[in-house]
């Protein structure tokens, strides 16, 4: 049974969100400020965090920064405000989804479950793909870059795959939003750009002149075959 921790500092949402997850089969955890989630996730080892950005004690966002320090932990997060500013600041600190409140719960149990499903072991082509001094353990789920083990997010390491396991291929933003998530929602086709910024940031030796990760204007991303090249 996977173990959802629920962080809002409003009860009643709290309970809502608690009540759909349970109906779906998955245990619920619940957190009512930052202090308290950071040591439920310690304590807990929560499969996926659904955090609220507006926190008591510690910011959502503070939490999601320091959880990230150890962990790639799923984190789909909560936001009161439509604001564009605030959803790229939470997708730059690490996390994987964001809903604005109000929401439909049906919709956040949507995707808690794509979430999830990214971060189980998927049939890879191959169990290790090389490019350069970047390698993947498809398997294992791990990056290394030059013998050093990097830290990614489950969508990350997914858009990551995606890219690598057909090198040289231009991927439009629904493109991989769809082969990453399994599913593309169009509202979000912008935060690919957050997520390739985060992943140049972990995973190239330069972010400012990417090897790896290259961006083909007015269509999306491509991994290179030869890095440099």
């Amino acid at each position: 049974m996977k173990k959802i921790l629920v962080v809002d500092d409003e009860k009643k949402i709290v309970e809502i969100i608690k009540a759909y997850l349970e109906k779906e089969g998955y245990a619920v955890i619940a957190a009512y400020d930052g202090k308290a989630a950071l040591e439920a996730v310690k304590a807990q080892r929560p499969d996926l965090l659904v955090l609220d950005l507006m926190l008591p004690q510690v910011s959502g966002w503070d939490v999601c920064r320091e959880i990230r320090k150890d962990s790639a932990v799923p984190v789909i997060m909560l936001t009161a405000r439509d604001d564009v500013t605030d959803k790229i600041i939470g997708l730059e600190l690490g996390a994987d989804d964001y809903m604005t409140k109000p929401f439909d719960p049906k919709e956040l149990v949507s995707r808690v479950r794509a979430v999830l499903r990214r971060t189980e072991i998927q049939s890879p082509k191959k169990p290790l793909i090389n490019i350069g001094e970047l390698t993947i353990d498809t398997e294992k789920r791990q990056v290394t870059l030059a013998g050093r083990h990097i830290e990614l997010t489950a969508l990350e390491f997914q858009l990551l795959l995606v890219m690598a396991e057909n090198p040289g291929i231009v991927f439009s933003r629904m493109q991989l939003l769809d082969k990453a998530q399994g599913e593309a929602y169009e509202a979000y086709e912008r935060t690919i750009d957050s997520h390739i910024k985060n992943l140049r940031k972990k995973v190239e030796p330069n972010p400012d002149q990417p090897r790896y990760i290259i961006t083909v204007r007015g269509v999306g991303y491509k991994v290179m075959e030869s890095p440099g090249a």
